[in-house]
């Protein structure tokens, strides 16, 4: 082959690899999948969120419905609220609860959806009442050691 058929294919090699690296920086990010428009928000107020993010997604049965817009901390209850945005073509219950959950041991971090049963539907601005923390490793690592320093040593005979 020819050196400038060599550089050619070199450079279109690079080029792939390139747009294939903005592809996956993308999908990492979550940017880019948001649908603006056809979503309505609700609140869940957390004690602890442990590592949840900003466009965390939001799942129900392991499908995304939506998608973390906001996370700040009451002033007045010192709990955590986060805002979910989610897509207006799956109306959940009233009575749908919210729990912070990972995927894998070291995965992401997002809120999992679990519908109730109730007859009325969610609309924008509404709170979800039932809501679970995040479990935090360190913190049962703690209570388990703190509890086996309580025990004190075991003299077995």
């Amino acid at each position: 082959m020819e050196r400038k058929t060599i550089d050619l294919w070199v450079g279109l090699f690079l080029l792939m690899g390139f747009a294939a690296l903005l592809f996956l920086a993308l999908k990492v990010g979550n940017i880019g999948s948001e649908r603006n428009g056809s979503t309505y928000t609700v609140e869940a107020r957390f004690e602890n969120i442990g590592g949840l993010k900003l466009k965390a997604p939001v799942k129900s049965a392991g499908v995304i419905v939506g998608r973390v817009t906001n996370i700040r901390l009451d002033p007045d209850s010192f709990r955590a609220v986060a805002t979910l945005a989610l897509d207006k073509r799956f109306e959940f219950p009233k009575d749908t609860s919210a729990s912070i959950l990972t995927s894998g041991l070291l995965g992401e971090v997002y809120i999992g959806l679990d519908a109730g049963g109730d007859d009325k539907k969610l609309a924008s601005g509404d709170r979800l009442q039932i809501t679970q923390s995040a479990v935090v490793l360190e913190r049962l690592i703690s209570q388990f050691m703190f509890n086996k320093a309580a025990e004190g040593p075991s003299d077995k005979k």
